[in-house]
């Protein structure tokens, strides 16, 4: 099986594109077919290679005639429903200054030139057993003609397709705003000689370059030069980063200054950029519960939609007033309000606009439920380490027992110059004098204990207190120097708060979201820090199944649970979770794999930003759903007694799916 991706034409709403992916998937020469409406993208896999274009496009036409997939240079939405509107518009306006024949004669050329391509698609569809909307407003129209409304049904054809044409524009441009946030996947590469190559043709471990303007087009390590890059495609942050050597960058990002040379560390399919675009197009491929109900329905809509008309036809009569050609208008009026367009497209339309403001601000939803299940969140639970803190240690103080602080400070250099150990780091970026380490003998790295060398002939120990037999207890994370049998004393770290974490925690409680602290450090530290966050529970000394067992406990209480994490242990939390949301600058790549949300540039004020987002996406789909039920109910209950018109039918159809996909828009502007 071959695996193909191709852009997709005439795809105008969730519920076509949902039939087209159930009846390709139904053909024995096509397997696991995705036809996601929000990006107008077809993926699926083939034994056909030969003609495969026109096999899939053959199958397609069978159940959406307008719809064809085509060839990436070709994806241009153009068509000729403009020009047949405004021909049919003139025909029409014609019309009014002739009489008897010639009048007919042109209102039946609006009929021919507008209703043909409708009652087309709507045969087509029936052969395969499928009705829609295609079928009520070819219905509704040539029951006009027939009554002598004939002048009401041209308009009715007038107005749906001007609706057409203008739903097409909007989508399109709801799809072009959202695809252009994440517009950064590089499209070459310059190789160590500066010739133009394709990224995918790089290894890792090759030399490219990255000249001034140009994409960065594959994660690497700068080997050579200093620039700012300007990351807002990949983390929503404006602010240019100042990269030098020895630096891991990202690809998608955009070099701004002077060139730079890169060793790639990660080939084109697994780099970030990549990744991200991924992660977009297929995220609303996972549907919420909201839109499996509204394709559920839309499958049985139709149909009863027709049933009611016939007995609005039939019944009326026996009850009212009123002559069969009445109630039978009243019956083809009350189709043309029945079309379910603006409830089928303004759904999915919301959650993808949604998913694209989130990305733009460096939030990558890999689905529109895990999108709409953010609103309700009521307990956050964060690891410390690296996601409430830097993740970096530094030296809080220097507590001496015997001698002076510099004496005990330039012993622990002299060892741990030789350590990789992250407070190791830290003491090294403590100490700022010059030191010599190369009378240091017999250095040696005691696991999970410390060092331990010899100078001058001393036998020198720096580590925990386990290592140097300290008899008291240090609440703080300590390194202790002992000489001989003499402890100096000892340096205690802190790992300090991220600058937004204590601004994220104030906002998420305002939201009335519980916050706890899921941590492996001493009951002290992580007390300290709960303290200043101000969070609600803390538990602390916990191994990684210890959190995964304390998080399903939580999720035994009825509400949803998120939580927030970094590192390689978080992996299985974050997977349980209800909602697990990882940092993507710094944290490992399975817990960005096994998350559900993905913060780019580790702020941790995006939380609150995506459950902004995500009860700012709810709060138009029922706006949305609640306007179009009830200016349809309304005038459905106007027609059936004759107080409306089909004048007032294509409002309730064609206008109400307008206001509807324009207020869905207002998302992109969050």
């Amino acid at each position: 099986m071959k695996k193909f991706k191709y852009p997709m034409l005439g795809l105008d709403c969730a519920a076509c594109a949902k039939k087209i992916e159930e009846h390709l998937n139904r053909d024995k020469h096509l397997k696991n077919v995705l036809v996601n409406f929000g990006t107008a993208m077809i993926t699926f896999e083939s034994d056909l290679d030969k003609d495969i274009y026109k096999y899939v496009n053959n199958k397609i036409h069978e159940v959406e005639p307008e719809a064809k997939i085509v060839s990436k240079t070709d994806f241009i939405s153009s068509s000729n429903n403009a020009l047949r509107l405004l021909l049919s518009l003139i025909l029409f306006i014609l019309s009014f200054f002739f009489k008897n024949s010639i009048n007919l004669v042109l209102i039946l050329s609006v009929y021919v030139i507008l209703l043909s391509k409708t009652l087309v698609t709507a045969l087509k569809k029936l052969t395969n057993k499928i009705v829609d909307e295609s079928l009520l407003i070819t219905i509704s129209c040539i029951g006009a003609f027939f009554i002598g409304e004939k002048v009401e049904g041209a308009v009715v054809l007038l107005l749906y397709e001007l609706g057409k044409l203008l739903e097409d524009k909007a989508i399109n441009s709801s799809r072009k705003a959202v695809t252009d946030l994440v517009n950064f996947k590089p499209e070459f590469a310059n190789n160590a000689k500066g010739e133009i190559i394709n990224p995918k043709d790089v290894l890792i471990g090759d030399i490219i370059l990255v000249k001034p303007g140009e994409k960065v087009p594959l994660d690497g390590i700068v080997i050579e030069g200093i620039s700012h890059l300007d990351t807002s495609s990949l983390t929503g942050e404006s602010r240019l980063i100042k990269i030098e050597k020895g630096q891991e960058i990202l690809s998608g990002s955009i070099n701004q200054e002077g060139l730079i040379k890169l060793k790639a560390t990660a080939n084109y399919e697994n780099s970030t950029a990549s990744k991200i675009l991924d992660l977009v197009e297929t995220a609303t491929e996972k549907k919420t519960n909201t839109e499996t109900f509204v394709n559920k329905v839309s499958k049985i809509y139709t149909p009863i939609v027709i049933l009611l008309a016939v007995l609005v036809a039939v019944v009326l009569p026996l009850f009212l007033d009123l002559s069969f050609k009445q109630s039978l208008y009243r019956a083809l009026t009350f189709l043309v309000i029945s079309c379910p367009c603006a409830i089928v497209i303004s759904v999915p339309l919301s959650y993808f606009s949604g998913i694209g403001i989130a990305s733009r601000k460096g939030i990558l939803v890999k689905g529109s439920t895990y999108l709409d299940n953010l609103r309700n969140v009521k307990e956050i639970i964060f690891d410390k380490t690296g996601t409430l803190t830097t993740g970096k240690f530094c030296v809080d103080y220097v507590k001496v027992l015997k001698g002076n602080e510099e004496n005990l400070l330039h012993y622990a250099v002299l060892g741990e110059s030789f350590s990789h150990h992250p407070l190791a780091f830290a003491i090294l970026n403590y100490y700022h004098q010059d030191f010599d380490n190369s009378k240091v003998k017999n250095y040696k790295e005691i696991a999970g204990r410390g060092i331990s060398y010899s100078l001058d002939g001393k036998k020198v120990k720096v580590g925990n207190d386990e290592l140097v037999n300290y008899p008291n207890k240090v609440n703080d994370t300590a390194i202790f120097v002992k000489v001989d049998e003499e402890i100096l004393g000892y340096i205690t770290f802190t790992d300090k708060l991220k600058e937004d974490a204590y601004n994220t925690i104030l906002n998420l409680h305002q939201r009335n979201i519980k916050i706890s602290i899921f941590t492996g450090d001493n009951k002290m530290i992580a007390k300290e820090v709960g303290q200043k966050l101000d969070v609600d529970e803390v538990q602390a000394e916990m191994l990684p199944d210890d959190k995964y067992y304390e998080l399903e406990k939580k999720k035994r209480k009825n509400y949803l649970v998120a939580f927030v994490g970094d590192g390689l242990n978080d992996s299985p939390v974050l997977a349980s979770a209800d909602i697990g949301i990882s940092m993507g600058l710094n944290g490992s790549n399975a817990a960005i794999e096994s998350s559900d949300i993905v913060i780019m540039n580790d702020n941790l004020n995006k939380l609150w930003e995506a459950i902004d987002i995500s009860k700012l996406t709810h709060k138009i789909i029922k706006e949305n759903l609640l306007l179009a039920f009830t200016i349809k109910f309304i005038i459905l209950g106007l027609s059936t007694f004759g107080i409306s018109s089909m004048w007032h039918a294509i409002f309730a159809d064609v206008g109400v799916t307008l206001i509807t996909i324009f207020n869905t828009l207002r998302i992109l502007k969050h």
